[in-house]
């Protein structure tokens, strides 16, 4: 059914000012520029297991009011998971049968006016009670989608290591992500020096983060969208390059993870808490 995670989406209110700014955080150009006449304008940087989508209103048609409403009602910042299948049709009958709940199937297009090139897609969204307050749809690419990844330079990020949701409700979460979306957990573990319970869901060669505050016990209050963690092949390259560009980042520390390093971008990411992590310690 899902088998990777096609995209993750930050709205923001420019998306010239947040290009400029994830071109410098990510070491790399855009893969793909777009407007559409529902009102909203669009980049995308295509990576190595998934791609980073920033959406901007434009002009005044229904999605810019959409928008409007996203970032009224608790900012800028990461608001969508865009999870990839290769059969929409029958993912969306399988998320039926499990309660998501996902709306008729529509077809979307893009143009690049630099290029001239399109690319579609079929795509279904799930309904946001079902997902407990994270805005989640399935996609399949049409055939000969232009848009690929291109290695970068070392210092570049390649990839996405992982997704942070922040859930009040770890069950109720682990049965979404796990039963539902039918992702594979590899790991649940609880540790109170961190005040944690840490669940990891994998697909695709990236992991859904489930993060639960042991203290604050359980309640029914709607998961978080939190964090974003990107893979670099050299993170002393990245580290530097970071530093010269004027981000403020913190010292290059060991991470949880065994084998790895990372290090934490405090700013110049539009709102959205971010770790960049060595890419030789990918889990399985």
């Amino acid at each position: 059914m899902i088998n990777g995670l096609d995209h993750v989406l930050i709205v923001c209110t420019s998306v010239e000012d947040a290009e400029n700014t994830y071109s410098a955080l990510l070491g790399r150009e855009p893969d793909w520029r777009s407007t559409d006449s529902g009102g909203s304008s669009t980049v995308i940087y295509q990576l190595e297991n998934t791609a980073l989508e920033i959406m901007a209103p434009q002009g005044g048609g229904p999605l810019a009011r959409r928008l409007h409403a996203m970032i009224d009602q608790d900012g800028a910042g990461l608001k969508s998971l865009i999870f990839s299948t290769e059969d929409l049709t029958d993912a969306r009958s399988t998320l039926d049968r499990r309660g998501l709940k996902p709306d008729e199937i529509v077809v979307g297009e893009s143009v690049n006016p630099y290029s001239g090139k399109s690319r579609s897609w079929s795509r279904t969204r799930m309904d946001e009670a079902a997902t407990h307050g994270v805005r989640i749809f399935a996609l399949q690419r049409r055939a000969n989608d232009p848009l690929v990844y291109k290695a970068g330079a070392p210092d570049a990020v390649s990839g996405l290591d992982h997704v942070v949701i922040n859930t009040a409700n770890p069950d109720r979460a682990a049965a979404l992500y796990g039963a539902r979306l039918g992702l594979r957990l590899a790991l649940d573990r609880s540790n109170p020096d961190w005040d944690m319970r840490l669940m990891f869901f994998r697909t695709g060669g990236i992991t859904i983060e489930l993060a639960h505050k042991i203290s604050g016990g359980h309640g029914n209050q709607p998961d978080k969208l939190w964090g974003l963690s990107w893979r670099v092949p050299d993170i002393e390259a990245a580290h530097a390059r970071l530093l010269d560009t004027n981000f403020a980042v913190t010292s290059i520390r060991a991470g949880r993870r065994a084998g790895t390093k990372v290090f934490t971008v405090r700013d110049g990411t539009m709102g959205v808490p971010t770790l960049v992590l060595s890419a030789d310690a990918v889990p399985g």
